[in-house]
């Protein structure tokens, strides 16, 4: 069976977890020969599978240069969009037009990182890495409080999607809140060189609230100060529970955990609560959290993995499936999810760590070339692991409704569930209120949830029907939010109307900082102005439309256009038979 062989390949991998391995790729990719470039993101493919090309690419390294780089697209009358290093976004943030665009890639523009030991700050080039910023106030005896639990992220990107990690107390879990200055580039007019520099603070709640969480549409940011704390440790222990209550005891447990997370496993039944907060800067312990999602795998590994949830798709084994998502969880149940109380081994807990060593992980990017053998286990170049990532956010309020939903679905035939539950379950985070105009304007829940995505996008997927009724559920009955960074286009039809005021703030300022719509594109006109294209066959495959029809599904493969079980507004490709309708 396909996971008996994956329940040797995690332990082959738990003994021989490399220590080298190959880093990504970067996003942007040139044909001397041909002269052209193409960017994708870390994944290999967008959300919509089409390609990105790009005339040109400029990789400035200081601010003289982001500015001259600016000033000349706006001399030339160009669209332009910037990219970092490394480019995790999931739809077409980054993606400029085909022709008559500039792409500003941040790659080289990573040089700076300066702690103010007085001011408790820190200030940065826009294309410096996460991990750079949080060990370098380590290093300075101070701390970031907040950061998105994956560090291969550049910190004007990571704020410019309000990338988070979880917490409710103080300034809560999500970075863009530990901001308290900025620098971004805008268009200007001949006379002032074709290209500015704008100082933000908060002296300014409008270009402050605005420029917080941006998606990059305002400009080019080129500085970013954040906000740090003396520094701290932290007090980790995975407790496993049922999953009965926790919908009624996370407003509780934020409150006693300043960290707080739960991974939902509901195939399983299974809540993970993550009992996650300070502890003293001298107290015992050098533990690390070393994700197992991040780690490098072997690359045979990967694809073999791969391969055998392929193959269970396929031949629709759903307990196959259960199969692989029982040997998952047991690995990560034996290995404390990445947890180590040093650097090499977990051996009990709790485990306490330096707050940098903690709060994000990602040690498969920091690898060397040398070794082509390991690498992400998403990495494009090998045919390893691919999915899709829905991120919904919900009001605390609007929360616990979603979840008795979910499990009115997931009672009705638990096993159908347990292809989310091979990857994460439902990561469930917590980020508090924000005055940023795209941000979250109450205290909030976020759940991330993965599952397998297709190598073809006209190829359906195993209870296809499942995870467009959840994604409904969360988006249209229950009035989530999308991630900025991340989702299928399903999830940010409506969009404008769940922001409100929120969104016209939003806009105006857009209009009075780029006046010419340098910084827009195809993708944010759909997002920011309810723009959509037409349905097409076979569009609710990939999350691109709602199926009202057959066609939209795949009627030859036996996938048809039906009702949802639980929200029966939901619309949703249900596999009935080849010859059904």
């Amino acid at each position: 069976m396909p996971y008996r062989l994956l329940h040797l390949l995690f332990l082959f991998h738990r003994l021989i977890s490399p220590t080298l391995s190959l880093p990504p790729a970067p996003p942007v990719h040139c044909n001397s020969t041909a002269n052209h470039c193409t960017i994708s993101n870390a994944y290999g493919a967008w959300n919509d599978r089409s390609p990105c090309p790009v005339p040109s690419v400029v990789y400035p390294s200081t601010e003289e240069e982001l500015l001259s780089a600016v000033a000349s697209a706006q001399r030339l009358n160009l669209k332009v969009k910037v990219v970092s290093g490394y480019s995790h976004t999931i739809p077409k943030l980054v993606c400029p037009p085909p022709t008559g665009s500039l792409l500003i890639s941040t790659a080289k523009y990573s040089s700076r990182v300066a702690v103010d030991s007085v001011r408790n700050t820190v200030t940065v080039d826009a294309g410096v890495g996460l991990r750079d910023v949080v060990d370098a106030a380590e290093a300075a005896g101070l701390s970031l409080p907040a950061a998105p639990y994956w560090e291969g992220v550049s910190i004007a990107g990571l704020i410019s999607t309000g990338s988070h990690g979880s917490s409710w107390w103080g300034k809560g879990g999500a970075v863009h809140e530990y901001v308290v200055a900025m620098r971004l580039v805008v268009p200007a007019a001949a006379d002032e060189g074709f290209a500015k520099v704008v100082e933000i603070d908060g002296s300014e709640p409008e270009l402050f609230n605005g420029a917080r969480v941006s998606m990059g549409l305002l400009g080019a940011i080129s500085k970013v100060t954040l906000s740090l704390e003396p520094a701290f440790k932290r007090n980790v222990t995975y407790e496993y529970r049922s999953d009965d209550k926790f919908q009624d005891e996370f407003t509780e447990m934020t409150k006693q955990h300043e960290f707080f997370d739960i991974d939902w496993y509901p195939s399983q039944r299974l809540a993970v609560y993550r009992l996650d907060g300070r502890a003293p800067a001298n107290a015992s312990g050098d533990g690390v959290n070393d994700f197992i999602g991040f780690q490098a795998n072997p690359t045979l590994t990967s694809m073999a993995v791969r391969f055998a949830e392929k193959a269970l798709e396929e031949s629709k084994n759903v307990k196959g499936k259960c199969g692989m998502a029982a040997t998952v969880l047991a690995a990560k149940k034996l290995a404390a999810n990445g947890l180590k109380n040093d650097d090499f081994i977990f051996s009990g807990y709790p485990v306490i760590g330096r707050q940098s060593k903690i709060q994000t992980s990602g040690s498969c990017l920091h690898s060397s070339p040398s070794n082509p053998l390991a690498m992400c286990s998403w990495d494009p170049r090998i045919k390893g692991l691919f999915f899709y990532e829905t991120t919904a956010i919900f009001t605390a309020s609007n929360f616990k409704n979603f979840v008795l939903d979910v499990k009115k679905l997931r009672d009705l035939n638990p096993q159908n569930f347990c292809g989310v539950d091979v990857y994460n379950g439902f990561l469930i985070r917590f980020i508090k209120a924000s005055s940023a105009y795209l941000g979250q304007a109450e205290d909030s829940v976020v759940v991330d949830f993965n599952y397998y995505r297709a190598d073809e996008p006209s190829t359906p997927r195993l209870n296809q029907d499942v995870w467009e009724e959840v994604e409904q559920m969360a988006f249209f009955k229950h009035g989530a939010r999308p991630h900025w960074g991340k989702n299928r286009k399903v999830a940010f039809f409506g969009v404008q109307e769940k922001y409100h005021d929120q969104m016209s703030k939003f806009n105006a300022l857009k209009k009075k900082l780029d006046p010419m719509g340098m910084f827009s594109s195809e993708w944010s006109d759909e997002i920011l102005l309810g723009r959509k294209a037409g349905k097409k066959d076979g569009c609710a495959l990939e999350g691109e439309c709602i199926c009202s029809e057959d066609r939209h599904c795949s009627p030859s493969n036996g996938y048809f256009c039906k009702s949802g079980l639980v929200y029966r507004e939901a619309k949703v490709c249900r596999f009935l038979s080849s010859s059904a309708s």
